[in-house]
């Protein structure tokens, strides 16, 4: 069965976002490479766990962190599952496949003083790009949405009169996000410089490059990383931090896990209590200097 069927089936009845069916076979074809040039095997079908187990060692020996090599025997497990499901071979070679430990990166939230900097003192330029900079970086801080998300966001998304923001989200599930006033001011502002940037001409995208197309991945985070770098030392400064943040802050204040939840578009509570960390340390905060029986 080729990998071409695999990535119909992810598309047509998973839903899947062009830039993972592009992961996944990428993952696959790679493997099908080294299977034809170690064991000069041409069909995957017939691969058992000891070709998996070489492959593995492999990308570990070429310095490829396990965290990527997990990433990319995901991509295998999903394409031996497939083979399973329209019974193209009779056993799964990793069923009892194990990951490869990680080590938990813990990412730093920024915090409320360094969103004040950027939201309230930073200059941006007064043309198109400095207001959409400037709107980017609202609508990712007030609404928590993802880079991909951001990216396909269109004009009708926009409901002014609700004063909400349709989002469609992963597996094509969509979710409406509350827009604060102050993301709605700076909505208008944009507007205007879009306006003038297309010049009457029908663009369905919301945020756009300077040349007029739909603004891309590496440009939302050099927009996040070029300002954030002016008011913070954080190691990682990317679309996600905000995101992170959006939810740390909004735990923080006392917002239920459940709505926050909801407003990131998780399918589960498991997603969102990654967040929680920076939230139980304020509660601590305030428990240590409220309780009764503390020496705070």
């Amino acid at each position: 069965m080729s990998v071409e069927a695999f990535h119909s089936y992810l598309s047509l009845e998973k839903n899947y976002s062009p830039h993972t069916l592009k992961a996944y076979s990428r993952d696959i074809l790679a493997f099908e490479e080294f299977c034809k040039s170690e064991f000069e095997l041409d069909d995957l079908k017939k691969a058992d766990y000891n070709m998996i187990r070489s492959w593995i060692i492999s990308l570990v020996e070429a310095g490829i962190s396990n965290r990527t090599v997990n990433r990319k025997i995901a991509s295998l497990a999903a394409y031996y599952k497939f083979l399973l499901k329209i019974e193209a071979i009779m056993a799964n070679p990793l069923a009892k496949h194990k990951s490869l430990k990680t080590s938990k990166s813990i990412e730093v939230p920024f915090s409320e003083s360094e969103m004040e900097i950027i939201l309230s003192e930073i200059d941006y330029p007064e043309n198109f790009e400095g207001s959409r900079d400037r709107l980017i970086i609202e609508l990712l801080y007030t609404t928590g949405i993802r880079r991909a998300e951001l990216i396909g966001l269109r004009i009708n998304d926009v409901d002014l009169h609700s004063r909400v923001l349709r989002v469609l989200g992963k597996r094509n599930k969509e979710r409406l996000v509350p827009l604060l006033d102050s993301t709605l001011d700076y909505y208008e502002v944009y507007l205007k410089y879009r306006a003038e940037l297309i010049s009457g001409k029908e663009v369905d995208f919301l945020l756009l490059t300077k040349s007029g197309r739909k603004i891309y991945e590496t440009l939302v985070y050099r927009i996040i990383n070029r300002y954030f770098s002016l008011v913070s030392s954080k190691v990682k400064k990317s679309p996600h931090i905000l995101r992170h943040t959006f939810a740390t802050h909004l735990l923080n204040k006392g917002a239920d896990l459940n709505a926050v939840k909801e407003l990131l578009g998780h399918s589960s509570l498991a997603s969102t209590q990654v967040y929680t960390h920076s939230s139980i340390a304020e509660l601590k905060k305030v428990h240590a200097s409220a309780h009764p029986r503390s020496k705070g």
